[in-house]
C-alpha cells in the first residue's frame, strides 16, 4: 500500500484527509482528519525515524545498522527535528556551538580524544 500524500501535487497546499475506510468490514467514515506530525516527512526521514525507534534511540546501534558515522546520524536526526518544525537543542542550556560540536566529533572520529572526553566537552563540562 502506498503512503498518503500530504501536499497537493498541483498547488503544494496541505491536503486534508476526508475519508477513512476499513477493508475488513467495508466501513467508511467521512469527516476532516489531521494528517499527523509525520505526514510531511520524506520517505527517507520516515525510514530514519523507524530505525531510530527500533534501535531505542541509541545512536551507537544506528551506526552499526545504517553503516554511518555518529556525525552523519546526528545531522540526519537534526534534519528530521527541523522538518517537524522544531529547532534542535533549543531547550538545552549551556549549549555549545554547532561548529564546536562538529570539531569535537571530528576529533573523536580521528581518535584524537576519547569518547569520555568528547562527552564532557559536549555536555559543557570543559
Amino acid at each position: 500500500m502506498k503512503t498518503a500524500l500530504s501536499k497537493c501535487p498541483v498547488c503544494d497546499s496541505e491536503l486534508t484527509v476526508t475519508r477513512l475506510h476499513c477493508e475488513t468490514c467495508d466501513t467508511s467514515i467521512e469527516g476532516r482528519f489531521a494528517n499527523g506530525a509525520f505526514a510531511g516527512l520524506a520517505p527517507e526521514q520516515l525510514d530514519f525515524i523507524e530505525t531510530f525507534v527500533r534501535c531505542e534511540g541509541k545512536i551507537t546501534r544506528m551506526e552499526d545498522e545504517m553503516a554511518l558515522s555518529y556525525p552523519t546520524i546526528r545531522n540526519r536526526l537534526q534534519e528530521v527535528i527541523r522538518a517537524l518544525g522544531y529547532e534542535p537543542g533549543k531547550e538545552e542550556t549551556g549549549e555549545i556551538s554547532d561548529e564546536k560540536r562538529r570539531s569535537v566529533l571530528e576529533e573523536l572520529d580521528s581518535g584524537k580524544i576519547s569518547a569520555e572526553e568528547a562527552m564532557r566537552v559536549l555536555n559543557g563540562e570543559e
